[in-house]
């Protein structure tokens, strides 16, 4: 008798639903060749890489700062980020998109990172998370 159990457990229930919103957020977007639980896995280890990366004016990272605008990911597995500055005379503007590349570049599987600063929306504080918030005591 068969005692294993064709049940998926709740870890891999909830990357296949991360995977499904994953292809619904593409919506007309071309098709990626990356399997959707592939790609659902890169943008959580790449947001786990941005996590990592702290504004050192701010105590918190800048994923939860809101200074990722958009990530992209390409049939190669390149990465494409847009991010912007909590200021355009932000200190370490000539740093950060060189520690967003390091970091997100030790993801597995990642080819190669780009990083660009964009300025347009500028920055405001309302697009920090509740956590980043919290961290900064605004909250």
């Amino acid at each position: 008798m068969d005692n294993t159990s064709s049940t998926p457990n709740d870890t891999e229930i909830d990357a296949t639903d991360r995977a499904e919103a994953n292809v619904a957020m593409a919506g007309s977007a071309p098709q990626s060749v990356i399997p959707a639980e592939e790609l659902t896995r890169l943008t959580d280890d790449i947001v786990s890489a941005l996590k990592t990366v702290y504004d050192p004016e701010i105590p918190a990272d800048i994923y939860e700062l809101g200074l990722i605008y958009k990530i992209d990911i390409d049939d190669e597995r390149n990465v494409a980020i847009d991010m912007t500055l909590t200021a355009p005379g932000c200190p370490v503007a000539g740093e950060m998109p060189g520690w967003v590349e390091n970091a997100v570049g030790t993801v597995e599987g990642i080819q190669d990172v780009k990083v660009e600063l964009v300025f347009d929306p500028p920055w405001t504080p309302d697009r920090m998370s509740e956590e980043a918030q919290v961290a900064v005591g605004w909250y």
